[in-house]
């Protein structure tokens, strides 16, 4: 069975390499969109947040915001009062950000894995400019639109961390914590080793914007609601200048958003790799929120947009 899919994955591979040397000019200046993309929008949007999260979980954030928020965090989501820090910095700065606080934790020892897995299914968010802003206020002509959106995007996150309070490990949250706010790494080498870490971050983000940019392009040129929906599962960005200023159009975004697209699940990929998590617990999340902002933008486009 692994052979068959392995050949088939291969022949795929050929099919694609073949489409990219047939239409070479074309690919090219795909390419070079993207990379506009990523020095215009996404490197100044992301970087510094990348940097931030590093920098605020080597410092002891997650331990200082703790005691505060572990009423909620515990009860609700079996979590401890830490894991907030990647809950918050997720939802301020976008993916892959969250995901790669809850790694971070992880590393340090303040949560254990089957808590760190379980954090991964609703942290790793987008954030409020793309949604606000680009969504809202470009696509739809409302910041109304967009502040919905961004609310359909918490809330069903939230209610996808509840879905998987139960997943993992069972028995309470069982947590050590190897660095405190006392006794962490100096600012100076905490503030180099996040912007080390946020440029491999940030490398492999627009790696994959690049690459699924590029591969979504085709999907583009279909026609009806397919194309969009096609492409929207794949790549976030390249949604944007498709997406009709209607109802589809707002329950596609919405979903679209909470989903993430292929590209984001690879850029999460790069963030655990060598973290010992899996992903298998933050797909399965993505797909969840996807379907619970879809169904609540759903019930409330009328109310939006009308």
């Amino acid at each position: 069975m692994r052979t068959r899919w392995r050949a088939l994955a291969c022949a795929g591979l050929c099919a694609v390499l073949a489409w990219f040397l047939a239409e070479a000019g074309e690919i090219r200046q795909r390419a070079a969109e993207a990379l506009a993309l990523c020095g215009c929008s996404v490197i100044p949007a992301l970087f510094p947040f990348l940097v931030l999260s590093i920098l605020l979980v080597s410092l002891g954030f997650g331990e200082l915001v703790s005691p505060y928020l572990a009423g909620l965090m515990t009860p609700l989501f079996r979590l401890p009062g830490c894991a907030s820090s990647a809950l918050l910095l997720g939802l301020a700065g976008g993916y892959p950000i969250g995901a790669q606080t809850a790694a971070r934790l992880y590393q340090e020892g303040a949560l254990t894995r089957g808590e760190a897995e379980r954090l991964l299914a609703f942290c790793n968010n987008s954030n409020p400019v793309f949604l606000i802003s680009v969504l809202g206020a470009g696509v739809f002509g409302s910041v109304r639109a967009g502040v919905w959106l961004w609310l359909i995007h918490i809330l069903a996150a939230l209610l996808t961390g509840l879905a998987f309070r139960r997943s993992g490990e069972s028995g309470p949250p069982q947590y050590v914590t190897r660095n405190s706010p006392s006794r962490g790494p100096s600012l100076f080498a905490a503030l180099v080793e996040a912007v080390r870490g946020g440029l491999t971050g940030m490398l492999s983000v627009c790696a994959f914007v690049i690459f699924f940019y590029v591969l979504a392009s085709p999907l583009a040129s279909l026609g009806g609601r397919l194309g969009p929906l096609l492409v929207g599962l794949t790549e976030l960005f390249s949604l944007t200048p498709l997406l009709p200023a209607d109802g589809f159009g707002f329950v596609l975004a919405a979903g679209c958003a909470g989903w993430g697209g292929l590209s984001v699940l690879c850029q999460t990929a790069a963030v655990l790799d060598g973290s010992g998590l899996r992903l298998r617990s933050c797909l399965a999340g993505k797909l969840l929120q996807g379907l619970l902002s879809a169904g609540l933008a759903l019930a409330l486009r009328g109310y939006v947009l009308g």
